[in-house]
């Protein structure tokens, strides 16, 4: 079980995590605990974690599941079963971090809500990752990502003037998982000082609701709905796709001297600067659409290597829009290998954590059951 850690690499070696865990969110914290050293023993049911089953991608594994596994310890457990429920009860008494994101409700009833633990087991750190904040009237909603994005308003400002749309990848799932990850960092230091565990509810819905804190700041003291403006930014401006004679690319001007210089030398109209329409980025933003005209008219005359050299002559931003597989050739990409020299060996974009180049593979389901029973049995004859 947990063990005390030696010098390591790794801070959180020596800690015992276990997670009741399905899909991403909880599944994103605990990743990141056992990145960073921990054991993490992840409680599946019998025919395993629904990310499991979402495709075959990865060597037989679902895309989601061998991102969001790496390093941990499956065990399969029919909770409905007295002895089942039984070793994950020991599990639990003797971990450092539990964590779990059933449908509100369910792990009180099998006796695993946070509260619960930890008025029996003083110092562990049980968080519950819940799609609402439980005291509030919205507690028993469904919250899977999409719907989370829907409720916390992200897709109001996302997508065209035309169409609201999701972000593309998981955001309501990994920021929560973000935050669950965080506020278990917070706890541990907590601990170290005081010698007490704590109980953390992580809401996805809170997860989005601070991500809009810029679009809400702008409605409750300006009445303003912060628009959707596709690939342009809704209070920055310019920054946004400027179209050249083969393509286009993004450009970002925040400062006033960035603006200056974006006028006399890539504009070639140093009169822009003063101009009342553009003086400042308020203005610029309000009449983004008559200088939207001014800017395509010269980078439209222009290939899109022409205007990047100009924009990186004068110290100003710019991007490429990259698809997945230009990602997959970015300079700026590094990867780690899952059990590197297997034959079933994989990479993944490496932990903006740790950095490390390799890592261990996701578990196959129940590989660790009959060893984690020996391992509780033991503790119990003792």
């Amino acid at each position: 079980m947990s063990r005390t850690a030696e010098p390591s690499a790794r801070p959180l070696e020596g800690l015992l995590v276990v997670a009741l865990e399905q899909a991403v969110a909880a599944p994103m914290c605990t990743m990141r605990l056992a990145d960073a050293g921990a054991r993490v023993v992840k409680l599946e049911r019998p025919d395993g974690d629904t990310a499991r089953h979402y495709d075959r991608t990865v060597k037989g594994l679902s895309a989601y599941f061998a991102w969001l596994n790496r390093g941990k310890e499956s065990a399969a457990l029919d909770l409905k079963a007295e002895a089942d429920l039984a070793v994950a009860h020991a599990l639990v008494a003797k971990a450092d971090v539990f964590v779990q994101n059933l449908a509100p409700g369910a792990s009180v009833r099998l006796g695993l809500g946070a509260e619960d633990l930890l008025a029996r087991h003083k110092r562990l750190i049980a968080v519950d990752i819940v799609g609402y904040r439980q005291s509030t009237p919205a507690h028993s909603m469904r919250a899977y990502d999409m719907l989370v994005q829907a409720e916390s308003g992200i897709c109001s400002v996302t997508g065209t003037p035309e169409e609201a749309v999701k972000v593309g990848v998981s955001i309501a799932d990994i920021g929560t998982g973000m935050n669950a990850h965080a506020a278990i960092c917070q706890a541990l230091y907590e601990r170290e000082r005081t010698g007490r565990g704590q109980a953390i509810e992580i809401a996805m819905f809170d997860s989005m609701a601070e991500w809009m804190a810029v679009p809400f700041l702008h409605y409750e003291h300006a009445g303003r709905i912060t628009p959707r403006t596709g690939l342009s930014h809704a209070s920055i401006f310019p920054y946004h796709v400027a179209r050249c004679s083969d393509g286009g690319v993004v450009i970002v001007v925040q400062s006033p001297p960035e603006w200056v210089r974006f006028c006399e030398h890539v504009m070639e109209r140093p009169d822009l600067a003063i101009d009342p329409r553009f003086v400042d980025n308020p203005a610029r933003v309000e009449n983004r659409e008559a200088l939207i005209v001014l800017i395509d008219e010269v980078f439209g005359r222009a290939t899109r290597a022409e205007m990047i050299a100009k924009l990186e002559a004068h110290q100003l931003a710019w991007a490429k829009v990259s698809d997945v597989a230009d990602m997959a050739r970015h300079p700026a990409l590094t990867r780690m290998t899952a059990d590197p020299g297997e034959t079933d060996a994989f990479d993944l974009p490496t932990s903006p954590l740790t950095g490390a180049r390799e890592c261990r593979r996701p578990p196959r389901l129940g590989e660790h059951t009959e060893a984690i029973r020996a391992e509780v049995a033991a503790l119990a004859a003792e």
